[in-house]
């Protein structure tokens, strides 16, 4: 992507009328309730727009159009949904800056990762999720030959997706673009808190030539919309990306209600797995504040647990808090700027009540640790705690921000120990320079994802999720968009009467 200076984002975002309303049926409309909640830049305060506050009448209205338009849209040879979804990747792509800066100027993240590393990660999920459907195949069972055993794959049918505010777009895509490739209409739901971008995007969808109903989306809070759609009887699916206590209410709901399938990507408090022959300490270092400073620390696979061999441990701190200065917040709109803005008050009230909590506990700061005042904007320093044990509330609890949490370690077996005694298991990684180490400690992990000599690497072509209480289901990859169907067998009998 073309890189530009402040300037350019200031100047483009004075001109920016976000859409507020929700889109069902192939257009923008106010909610059937005509209540709206106010949607603010968290860098400055500023209103952004008034968006739609959709509820149960809202989602029973899409639920209908979403059931009306699935017998065309499921009945499309995968070629012409592949075609569609291609343009829509090519709309994504086309309007690659004013889907960026709404992401920036609604949850804060810094310009060059929204337009750099957002932008392209969901249209290549468009893209590969299209180029994929039209290449996955059916099969025949092994039977006598006077019998034939067909299974093959069908749409769920509606699907509702609840998406999270730390990473719009790519979160919406990652749901959206398996369950549309398999056949299925999508009803979004966004986070109240960013809600602004997955609007446009259904706009560019309808754009691309995507049926009214096919894809809406419903802005609004979870305890309303988000819960009349994990609560309706036909909605045949619910995929989610969000905290654990969220998922298991959305989860009850489901099963009170039609028992529908579900998919939860939920929380994580993951292991960054530090031995002494990890090799460059710098380098650990520099990939060891990237993974939880990244986003404001507003990632679900953050390194927010750093577990150290002891013999190392005081080097490498020193270096993570040397690597921290170059992480300190500023303006969102600068493309320099490497942390931006929280996404809002209640969020960074959260950060700075754990903060006092591990401050009290005993643990020892070892630099940042409270918020920086940038022009009356929401922002945390980059955070480094050192002494920390793994029953602290710090060690154990998901602050989503960024604060990190270093504990010791003086052999495999407790490191090992540590990682795993967590309710989470999304992700998890292992430094070492022992191949017989690395892939031993990654078998004991208890987790869906484990990256060696490496934080949070992968593409498309790997799946994406946890263990325990960090979820069920798959992101990403062959795997995802299997689970969006659903298996049919058929068994023929010959010569039968």
């Amino acid at each position: 992507m073309t890189q530009h200076a402040l300037a350019h984002w200031q100047a483009l975002s004075e001109g920016l009328r976000p859409e507020g309303r929700a889109f069902i049926n192939g257009r923008y409309c106010e909610a059937v309730s005509g209540e709206h909640f106010a949607s603010h830049n968290p860098a400055t305060g500023a209103h952004l727009a008034d968006v739609a506050s959709c509820d149960k009448q809202d989602a029973s209205l899409a639920v209908a159009h979403a059931r009306t338009a699935l017998p065309h849209w499921a009945g499309l040879a995968p070629a012409e949904r592949k075609r569609l979804l291609l343009r829509f990747a090519e709309m994504v792509e086309r309007h690659a800056e004013e889907l960026a800066l709404l992401e920036t100027l609604d949850m804060g993240k810094p310009i060059a990762n929204s337009l750099n590393v957002d932008l392209p990660a969901a249209a290549r999920c468009l893209r590969w999720n299209a180029e994929a459907i039209d290449k996955v195949y059916g099969e025949i069972a092994p039977t006598a030959s006077s019998s034939l055993g067909l299974v093959t794959r069908e749409p769920l049918g509606v699907v509702a997706a609840i998406v999270p505010w730390n990473f719009p777009l790519m979160m919406a895509c990652w749901k959206i673009a398996p369950a549309l490739a398999a056949g299925n209409t999508v009803i979004l739901k966004p986070s109240e808190k960013s809600p602004l971008s997955a609007l446009r995007l259904a706009a560019l969808a309808h754009e691309a030539g995507l049926p009214a109903g096919v894809l809406q989306v419903l802005p609004g809070y979870g305890h309303t919309v988000g819960k009349a759609l994990a609560s309706h009887m036909d909605v045949n699916a619910l995929a989610f990306t969000g905290s654990t206590g969220v998922g298991k209410l959305l989860t009850q709901y489901a099963g009170e209600s039609n028992l529908k399938r579900t998919f939860m990507e939920c929380g994580g408090k993951s292991a960054n797995i530090v031995f002494a022959d990890a090799g460059n300490l710098d380098f650990v270092a520099q990939q060891a504040a990237q993974a939880i400073f990244y986003n404001q620390g507003e990632v679900c696979i953050a390194g927010s647990r750093l577990l150290v061999e002891n013999s190392i441990k005081d080097q490498l701190v020193e270096r993570i808090v040397h690597h921290a200065a170059a992480w300190q917040p500023g303006n969102p709109l600068d493309p320099a700027s490497a942390m931006g803005a929280i996404v809002d008050a209640t969020q960074l009230d959260g950060i700075a009540g754990h903060v006092a909590a591990a401050l009290k506990q005993g643990a020892r700061l070892r630099t940042g640790g409270e918020p920086v005042n940038i022009n009356g904007g929401l922002y945390f320093a980059p955070t480094v705690f050192d002494n920390v044990t793994n029953n602290m509330a710090l060690a154990r609890e998901e602050v989503f921000g960024p604060v990190l949490a270093v504990i010791g370690f003086d052999s495999a077996d407790e490191a090992v120990a540590i990682a795993n005694d967590s309710p989470y298991g999304l992700a998890a990684a292992v430094w070492t320079q022992n191949l017989d180490r690395a892939l031993t400690t990654a078998r004991r992990l208890e987790s869906g994802q484990v990256f060696v000599n490496n934080y949070a690497g992968g593409d498309m072509t790997v799946p994406f999720g946890g263990y325990k209480q960090s979820g069920n289901g798959r992101d990403k990859s062959l795997h995802s968009l299997a689970e969006y169907s659903q298996l049919k067998t058929t068994w023929i009998e010959f010569g039968a009467g």
